[in-house]
């Protein structure tokens, strides 16, 4: 563990804010010390309020923040004397705990403080930093964690049994401390939970910081306790991750996306003794509301396992439970024996959230079982925080999702024009992405966790075989396909028209979309109300001279979503087509050519651009408005129709 300070850059911050914030983020880039909104920070400072009156504030943390990203206005200021108040009490629940902090804010529109501000308070240094440091967690949730603990920092840490967090924390840490001479501490440990140091100066409370986590990893490397990791690959089928991602949909009620970690640590991971090893629970409580206590553990029968997964959680619900409502009771993730694991969620950021969870517990319980045994916190201790109103509260944050959300889209020629603006409109509807086309500047125009650009020449079976691989390894599987790709070719009269011309037009424009049917097809029957979308053109309806090439093409195109209309209907997949027309904000269509073409209609531009019934100009964001209504709730019951968007045409009415 190295430090990051940079004196060059800390110079730059002058206020005790915002050296706080660089320090955090200091501490926030590096997932080993914390995770997705995880670990909290602050620190003490004044302010002068309304009256001119200096008062003693605590910046602390906001709920909803995270360390890497955090700003000055992601720090909750709150009146150290309310909180310092708080902690004498003899008991407060967490909705009251909750209120007063509020209460004792100087800003009601910051965010709510972290749970541990009281904590903050008590502690009597200026800069405070708390962490989920893999390393010392580690070593605290194995046999003897704590004798591991005081054999590796003797008494310059203060160790804290196993408590929930919150004002019960707070105050035991207020009493434990009394009288405790903080200048001879260096930090604190909570068992199961973290690491706590503190200094009034940044750089000495951020860098004990790593030099308390160094000396753990350190340890744990003295004690052999090392990953071994070798190569490995799975031999799951892609049909199977699909069978298994249609059920985890049925199990939470809504589509969900399935991420698939198949690297030589998650194999690696699931060819141990996982029944085990990965059924003890958490790294740390405050990972529950992400992963549940436990996986699913999946092998040869998938649902069977899965309805045992959903009947042992209900009973350590009731188990558990005192007036609690039950949550969803089907997995997060899931072990694949001998094939990795599977990570669930709503979305990708939710699905990715519990996948890197994962990667950081599986390192850190392999490691403590060369230590002498992983060893969790009991199942009662997890419940506590798992169905904890204040860690519901944070998962119930955003309003009702997208509609799209959980839904796998799939679009072709997808790096400019029509293609680029409906792949960019379903994402912004909550759909997951992979976009493909032959110009290799699809993979950096989408490079997102939920938006994923593949070169692929949809002329190559192969080239399809690798993206719907990609898809489903993904994201688990593939709801929605939008058949988009197509050339436009030279006008060459039939009396004239050369083989190259029509081979291309027939081989992109045809052929090509009936691979792509072929590969994705499978899939699409255990897609969430899946749909194909065909992208055909009013040349189909309208076809016009010396267009017999791409014309021919399109008939064939929408004949063929005709005919899948017909073939995949007994499986719940939708196939509609549009027709569009005169799209002009595509790269094809230049200034110059525009400009040229109008001129041989004897039209202005504008006029050219507005040439139907209607006198509206077609863009591509009506195209792709279009194709999401076919993908969407209004053709829910529409299979088999065909939709012109081209402002009307006088031929075609």
């Amino acid at each position: 563990m190295k430090s990051l300070w940079n004196d060059k850059e800390a110079n730059e911050f002058k206020t005790d804010l915002d050296l706080r914030v660089y320090t955090s983020r200091l501490l926030g880039r590096d997932s080993s010390l914390v995770l997705h909104g995880g670990g909290n920070t602050s620190v003490k400072s004044t302010a002068t309020n309304l009256f001119g009156e200096t008062e003693d504030i605590l910046y602390v943390k906001g709920s909803g923040w995270d360390l890497a990203t955090i700003e000055a206005e992601g720090f909750a200021p709150v009146k150290m004397e309310m909180l310092l108040k708080m902690a004498e009490l003899k008991e407060l629940n967490d909705t009251d705990m909750v209120k007063y902090q509020r209460l004792a804010m100087t800003n009601p529109s910051a965010p709510n403080p972290s749970v541990e501000a009281i904590l903050h308070a008590v502690i009597p240094y200026k800069f405070v930093d708390h962490t989920h440091t893999d390393a010392v967690v580690t070593i605290t949730n194995t046999e003897g964690g704590e004798d591991k603990i005081k054999e590796l920092y003797g008494d310059k840490v203060l160790i804290i049994p196993y408590i929930m967090p919150g004002f019960v924390l707070a105050k035991l840490i207020y009493d434990m401390t009394r009288d405790v001479n903080w200048d001879e501490l260096e930090g604190m440990v909570l068992m199961n939970h973290g690491l706590f140091t503190f200094n009034d100066d940044a750089k000495k409370s951020y860098e004990k910081t790593i030099e308390l986590v160094d000396k753990a990893e350190q340890y744990l490397a003295s004690k052999g306790a090392n990953l071994e990791v070798v190569e490995d690959s799975t031999t799951i089928e892609l049909l199977e991750l699909a069978k298994i991602r249609r059920k985890m949909s049925e199990l939470k009620g809504c589509a969900t996306i399935s991420i698939l970690n198949d690297s030589n640590e998650a194999i690696n991971f699931s060819k141990q003794n996982i029944e085990k090893i990965a059924t003890q629970g958490p790294l740390t409580p405050d990972h529950v509301i992400r992963t549940k206590r436990v996986p699913a553990i999946i092998g040869e029968d998938f649902k069977a396992d899965l309805a045992s997964y959903v009947k042992e959680y209900t009973q350590y619900f009731e188990y558990n439970k005192t007036d609690e409502t039950l949550l969803n009771p089907a997995p997060n993730f899931a072990i694949l024996k001998n094939n990795g694991t599977l990570s669930f969620g709503k979305n990708a950021k939710e699905a990715n959230i519990i996948k890197d969870i994962n990667d950081h517990t599986f390192e850190a319980i392999l490691k403590a079982e060369k230590l002498g045994g992983y060893k969790a916190l009991g199942a009662a201790n997890i419940f506590e925080v798992e169905y904890w109103s204040l860690e519901q509260a944070k998962l119930k944050k955003g309003g009702s999702e997208p509609e799209f959300s959980g839904k796998v889209a799939l679009v072709t020629g997808g790096a400019s024009g029509i293609g680029k603006s409906i792949a960019q409109m379903l994402r912004s509807r909550g759909a997951v992405v992979v976009v493909l086309d032959i110009n290799p500047e699809v993979e950096s125009i989408f490079n997102k966790a939920d938006a994923i650009g593949v070169k692929c020449d949809l002329t190559s079976s192969s080239d399809i075989k690798k993206a719907v691989e990609i898809a489903v390894k993904n994201f688990g599987g593939i709801d929605i396909v939008v058949s988009n790709a197509g050339i436009f070719t030279p006008s060459e009269n039939l009396d004239s028209l050369s083989d190259e011309n029509w081979n291309k037009s027939i081989s992109i424009n045809l052929t090509s979309h009936q691979k792509l049917i072929k590969e994705t097809a499978p899939f699409l029957k255990l897609g969430i109300d899946a749909s194909i979308v065909m992208v055909a053109s009013k040349n189909f309806p309208a076809p016009g001279k010396g267009a017999a090439a791409y014309s021919v093409a399109k008939a064939g195109q929408t004949q063929l979503a005709r005919i899948a209309a017909l073939e995949l209907g007994e499986f719940g997949v939708r196939v509609n087509t549009l027709h569009p027309h005169a799209v002009f904000d595509t790269a094809i269509w230049t200034d110059e050519v525009l400009a040229n073409r109008a001129k041989a209609y004897g039209m202005s531009v504008e006029e050219y651009k507005t040439n139907n019934v209607l006198k509206t100009e077609i863009k591509s964001e009506n195209v792709a408005e279009l194709v999401c209504a076919m993908a969407g709730k209004p053709f829910a019951k529409t299979t088999g129709s065909q939709v012109a968007i081209d402002g009307g045409s006088d031929r075609i009415i």
